[in-house]
């Protein structure tokens, strides 16, 4: 019989994340560290680091560990591509080209050839929807308006408060989200799309987004659902522990 463990780690550019769930999903650890950007061995020994102490929450060791990390695997090499944790490319870890849902790497649509060269990406490309979109992207946006530097939260957090500047970032930030947004619900048309990731914790962009959506689907309407994730950004560290074991 396999254990009655899960262990997953979700690693990201900017955070490492570990839980410990039973086979009922139930959570009984997890701990996030910052990511060791720019150093793959540093980031295996982060990685070892947190299992252990997942392990020793269980009390057992050889728990089956299972990973998500950015990118996908290079269908010629074995190889990890398009990585933005870019220490990653290269290293082994299967569409035939690997990049399905790379939505993120296309240019935000309806958007001016200026705004989108002063977002360069680590794909090599300027103005991909990742550039706006994420929590980075957020805080860019805030820059270029108003000259401040600020963490993402922070801006999500002032905007709630009341402060303008902040206020007019995320309204910016919402005008950008519909606009990437409306090019996969016009392939794909679907009931619902469920958003993940730290961005996915504004929840101005329940309340706001969907108003929003009908000026650049194709008719001018627009009922998809726009909801976030059960286990908000923590959605990916609990699938990535399910990669363990069979459905």
């Amino acid at each position: 019989m396999g254990s009655n463990w899960l262990i997953g780690i979700d690693l990201g550019g900017t955070k490492t994340e570990v839980i410990l769930m039973d086979r009922q999903s139930q959570e009984h650890y997890r701990q996030r560290v910052p990511t060791s950007v720019g150093n793959y061995q540093a980031t295996l020994q982060t990685i070892l680091a947190l299992v252990q102490k997942a392990e020793a929450h269980a009390g057992t060791t050889g728990i089956p560990v299972g990973i998500g990390i950015p990118g996908s695997v290079s269908g010629k090499t074995g190889c990890i591509k398009n990585a933005n944790s870019t220490w990653l490319n290269g290293q082994l870890l299967t569409g035939p080209n690997g990049v399905a849902g790379e939505w993120c790497h296309n240019p935000l649509p309806c958007t001016p050839e200026a705004d989108l060269q002063q977002r360069s990406c680590f794909c090599g490309r300027y103005g991909c929807n990742e550039t706006f979109l994420s929590g980075t992207g957020l805080s860019l946006t805030h820059k270029l308006r108003t000259g401040q530097q600020l963490p993402a939260h922070t801006i999500v957090e002032n905007a709630r408060n009341g402060d303008p500047r902040a206020t007019d970032t995320l309204k910016q930030y919402l005008e950008h989200l519909a606009r990437g947004l409306a090019a996969v619900i016009n392939v794909l048309d679907p009931d619902i799309i469920v958003l993940g990731g730290g961005m996915s914790n504004a929840e101005q962009i329940y309340r706001e987004l969907p108003g929003r959506l009908s000026s650049y689907v194709f008719g001018g309407e627009c009922d998809t659902s726009i909801v976030k994730a059960a286990h908000g950004d923590s959605s990916g560290v609990r699938g990535a522990a399910w990669l363990t074991s069979p459905f």
